[in-house]
């Protein structure tokens, strides 16, 4: 069982950053995926980014291309989503989740979630 627990969300104006961690309560070796997901109000969760933890291969949604990196650390076991130039638009709570498989944007392929972290952008 793998717990998960995000932290660094909060309030920032639209075009600034925030860098969102989600610790792993246990080694992840190295065939785990690792997913951000998000759920704005009113909206359904939607991928975000995902990163392979064995080889550190990425793959984002079109809407936050060039604008987010995800990236881990082993050693923490934790990954992170660091956000630039944000928008309104990014407002959502953003969740992390851990799969034994490369299925990245498929929800139903991720085992463990965590509670969520809320952004809120504003304009």
């Amino acid at each position: 069982q793998v717990q998960l627990v995000e932290s660094g969300g909060g309030l920032v104006q639209a075009g600034g950053s925030l860098r969102l961690s989600c610790a792993a309560s246990m080694h992840l070796f190295n065939n785990y995926a690792m997913g951000w997901f998000r759920q704005a109000p009113g909206k359904e969760r939607d991928f975000v980014a995902a990163i392979w933890w064995g080889n550190g291969i990425t793959y984002y949604a079109d809407s936050v291309k060039g604008r987010f990196t995800i990236s881990r650390d082993t050693a923490k076991n934790t990954v992170y989503l660091q956000m630039n130039s944000l928008k309104p638009e990014d407002t959502a709570v953003y969740y992390c989740a851990a799969a034994r498989q490369w299925f990245p944007t498929r929800e139903a392929s991720y085992e463990f979630w965590g509670q969520g972290t809320q952004v809120t952008v504003s304009s």
